[in-house]
């Protein structure tokens, strides 16, 4: 008989009330970053290759943006993606000397994915760090792989992880092991065995 892991718990009020002020934090953002160069949503969008109706909804604080939306909106709008999380920040310099402590990031959670964006008050990194959650209580849309220009390197924190990609085959990865791939090819990650999964996932933009 096939033992079965218990199900995740539900997100709390506090949890589901801290993800709505992130996103409309974000969207805020977003709207201001665009109103600032004068833009419409209809000329940002033909900028970044993103629905309107799309950044209609994250402006809105509506919905939350995947990795790779929120680059394309960055490079459309000619910011770096770090600019989403910070209002204020500095550029990275040689020499630079940064220390995230526990709980210090900018959050975004999606369906799937919770987002932890470190370090969003430096600018320009050659990488974004980010922690993340990944919810098993949602269901992955496999009709839309994440894909963006760059290479990516996961680790596994805790809990099982399947990585997706597109023309292979899944990988399952346990904690401790990791993977290193181009991250202009479609992937997505789940997590197994029936519970919320811990990874730690570096991308960079070229």
């Amino acid at each position: 008989m096939q033992n079965l892991a218990p199900a995740p718990a539900p997100a709390t009020p506090e949890q589901s009330d801290n993800a709505e002020r992130d996103r409309q934090d974000f969207g805020r953002r977003l709207r201001d970053l665009r109103r600032a160069r004068g833009w419409t949503l209809a000329q940002l969008a033909e900028r970044s290759g993103v629905a309107i109706s799309t950044i209609s909804k994250a402006e809105r604080g509506v919905m939350a943006l995947t990795y790779d939306r929120m680059l394309q909106l960055a490079r459309g709008i000619g910011v770096d993606m770090a600019e989403f999380f910070a209002s204020e920040g500095e550029s990275y310099a040689p020499g630079s000397f940064a220390v995230a402590r526990l709980g210090e990031f900018r959050r975004q959670e999606t369906g799937s994915y919770v987002y932890e964006m470190l370090f969003s008050e430096i600018r320009n990194k050659a990488m974004t760090p980010m922690l993340g959650t990944l919810r098993a209580d949602h269901p992955l849309p496999f009709d839309d792989f994440v894909r963006h220009p760059g290479q990516e390197f996961l680790i596994v924190l805790q809990g099982v992880v399947t990585v997706h990609a597109e023309g292979r085959d899944p990988v399952t990865l346990r904690a401790g092991e990791s993977v290193y791939f181009d991250s202009a090819q479609g992937h997505l990650y789940a997590a197994g065995n029936g519970q919320d999964a811990r990874i730690l996932v570096v991308c960079t933009e070229s």
